[in-house]
């Protein structure tokens, strides 16, 4: 059954690195609680076991809250994403179609649109590579206008899906913007789809978790950095994104495990005094030692699982299906 709610709590100061407005979400204290300028909605997919969560900032005190763009975030959580299933990435590839056919009607009003993909990342660095594996994986048809006319496609219902992995500026010495920017200006689509993999805060949601969005990429947004931006705004075309987290930072890591031995420190008689000072630290203070200590040794540290090969490769196939249903339909 779904739950619709809206959120209103104050926000920790400390900031753990995240690209899932879920987990923004998540880091207010409390539960069911509001935040103004947000709405949440919650429902489970029974057959397929998939848990969707759909978090819209409405406004701009949403946005500030959240510290994400106004828009809607909808993430499917599938634990046995991580599993080699076939039937179960089958599962969630319709579910993923269906949310991505319902994001492009919202975004654009047309029958068979021109939808280009882009695979956001370093091919060469796996937990990096989801963009370009996933692009490698479509059946691309806008070379078939090229070769039998413009109307081929239209006149057979098919869409007009071309792809790019534009790389990353220490391979090409260019932004991401400034090569779509010259792709758009050249092939005129009417949608873009940004694959791209994620950083989580929570381990479990590495590879398990498919988060979908209407406001396109904002890299380095967390850092205030705008200028490259890819959205509406600045390429000229509605961006659909949708990316996997893939790495973790070890800084979280440790937070969520200095929580666990607080709780453990002070169940027992013995130590309860250490887990009492432990825990009377603020999260900005406990957050805070955890970076100094680790920072200056191993620097900022992002961890992927030991298995990331074979996951990107599998979530590759499972979102280039889910593309695929939704615009060959």
């Amino acid at each position: 059954m779904a739950m619709n709610y809206v959120i209103e709590k104050e926000k920790p100061d400390f900031e753990v690195r995240t690209d899932l407005a879920l987990e923004e979400r998540e880091s207010f204290p409390g539960d069911g609680g509001e935040i103004s300028g947000v709405s949440l909605r919650e429902w489970q997919e029974e057959k397929s076991q998939i848990k969707l969560t759909e978090v819209k900032i409405l406004d701009e005190r949403g946005v500030a809250a959240m510290g994400k763009p106004q828009g809607t975030y909808l993430t499917l959580e599938a634990d046995q994403l991580a599993e080699k299933d076939e039937n179960y990435h089958e599962e969630v590839s319709k579910e993923l179609a269906k949310h991505i056919r319902k994001l492009m009607e919202s975004m654009i009003e047309k029958e068979n649109p021109k939808v280009l993909v882009v695979g956001l990342g370093n091919a060469f660095v796996t937990p990096d590579a989801l963009g370009p594996k996933t692009v490698g994986n479509l059946q691309v048809t806008r070379h078939w206008e090229q070769q039998y006319g413009e109307n081929f496609c239209k006149e057979r219902g098919l869409p007009v899906l071309s792809g790019i992995v534009p790389g990353v500026m220490a391979q090409t010495g260019m932004e991401t913007a400034e090569i779509l920017k010259g792709v758009i200006h050249e092939t005129s689509p009417d949608l873009l789809i940004a694959i791209d993999a994620l950083a989580a805060r929570s381990i479990r949601r590495l590879g398990t978790t498919i988060q979908l969005t209407d406001t396109g990429i904002h890299p380095g947004s967390g850092v205030g950095n705008h200028r490259h931006s890819l959205t509406k705004e600045s390429l000229g075309v509605p961006v659909l994104a949708v990316g996997v987290p893939t790495v973790v930072g070890a800084a979280a890591i440790v937070h969520d495990t200095v929580n666990t031995m607080i709780q453990t420190l002070a169940s027992s008689m013995a130590t309860k005094g250490m887990g009492d000072f432990i825990q009377e630290m603020s999260p900005d203070q406990q957050y805070d030692l955890i970076r100094e200590l680790l920072e200056p040794e191993f620097g900022s540290l992002y961890v992927t699982p030991p298995n990331i090969d074979e996951m990107v490769g599998e979530l590759s196939y499972t979102i280039s299906e889910g593309i695929h249903q939704a615009v060959f339909h």
